[in-house]
């Protein structure tokens, strides 16, 4: 146990208070029986990993921090397991290095591999649920350890019922992968462009991966401790999905505020999914908003990341993704809906 722990130096966006103690756990096994320990004398806990999805408040957390440190990963003839503290992007990297294919798409997603099927995490036309075959889990009412079908986690848009939730915790995953060294077919119109490809090719993993990462760095969602930029949460705001009876009057207002513009609209379950960067960027707010002195700002390459500048507060993420929500609901009539993950705090 470590005691009197700062918590923004474990969290992509570096903002958070203090927390009493840091129970560090580099086992499934004395993950599990640590969390059981403090279950059963109702301590309150926070489970925390690679901490890229979370926003901690200012005050902290007045509990006991369980921080996820169990890394093993095996590759086998045609899937991947890995403990919920391995490296998200260590295990892509890993896998296309044993010519497996299937997760190439998802690399560069900063965090923990337990996160991926709580957020269903996704980019590039993949989401992690299509390839998940099973998911280890800790039931925290009752202290059983089991592995579950992905059919069990109402797996959604960036959503799953592990999400908002401590009746669970995420121990291991076993993902599907192919063994022809191929990509999963190509979904993404942006990425099929920057392989010269067509949709549905599939191409070498390595190939892919390399690909994936090149345009995640140049949105500055690779971390590097010396780019401000990649001090963020990720994509902070999900793209909304509306409702049909909902869509002529958004993109009616949407027409008011830019005159007779293309609108990038996909199908979603329940309606039609909108760009969250789009709208943001057309409600006035630009990349890099709202300026160089600002100590949260919109990163300056990607519309979608609000980024710490260095001295940011959980407080100045807060009300900077605060008026930009408000901003672009004004505008369109869209409301944005946080990704991360909040504690002691509401957006």
């Amino acid at each position: 146990m470590s005691e009197n722990i700062d918590l923004s130096g474990l969290t992509t966006l570096r903002v958070g208070g203090p927390a009493r103690l840091l129970a560090e756990c580099p086992t499934t096994q004395s993950l599990v029986d640590v969390v059981r320990l403090l279950d059963r004398e109702n301590v309150p806990t926070l489970i925390l990993a690679g901490g890229s999805n979370l926003v901690i408040s200012d005050e902290g957390f007045d509990g006991v921090v369980v921080r996820v440190a169990n890394t093993t990963v095996t590759l086998d003839t045609d899937r991947v397991v890995a403990e919920a503290g391995a490296v998200w992007d260590e295990v892509v990297g890993q896998s296309v290095a044993a010519e497996l294919g299937g997760l190439e798409a998802l690399s560069g997603i900063p965090g923990s591999t337990g996160a991926t099927p709580v957020q269903n995490v996704g980019a590039y036309g993949i989401e992690v649920g299509s390839r998940l075959r099973r998911v280890q889990l800790l039931d925290r009412r009752t202290g059983e350890v089991s592995w579950v079908d992905p059919s069990t986690l109402q797996l959604g848009y960036r959503s799953s019922v592990l999400k908002h939730s401590d009746a669970a915790l995420v121990l291991a995953v076993e993902l599907d992968a192919t063994t022809d060294g191929l990509s999963a077919p190509l979904a993404y119109r942006e990425l099929v462009t920057a392989l010269d490809a067509q949709e549905g090719d599939r191409l070498p993993s390595s190939q892919v991966r390399e690909a994936v990462l090149g345009l995640r760095a140049g949105k500055a969602m690779v971390l590097d401790p010396y780019d401000h930029d990649t001090w963020s949460a990720g994509s902070f705001f999900t793209n909304p999905v509306v409702p049909e009876d909902r869509m002529p009057a958004v993109l009616s207002a949407i027409t008011a505020q830019l005159g007779d513009v293309t609108v990038p609209q996909y199908p979603g379950v329940g309606g039609t999914k909108l760009s969250a960067g789009w709208l943001i960027e057309r409600a006035g707010f630009s990349k890099g908003y709202p300026g160089e002195d600002a100590p949260a700002r919109l990163s300056t390459r990607h519309t979608l990341a609000l980024t710490n500048r260095g001295d940011a507060k959980c407080s100045d993420i807060v009300t900077l993704a605060r008026t930009v929500r408000d901003g672009v609901e004004a505008a369109f009539g869209v409301r944005l809906e946080p990704e991360p993950v909040t504690v002691g705090c509401r957006i």
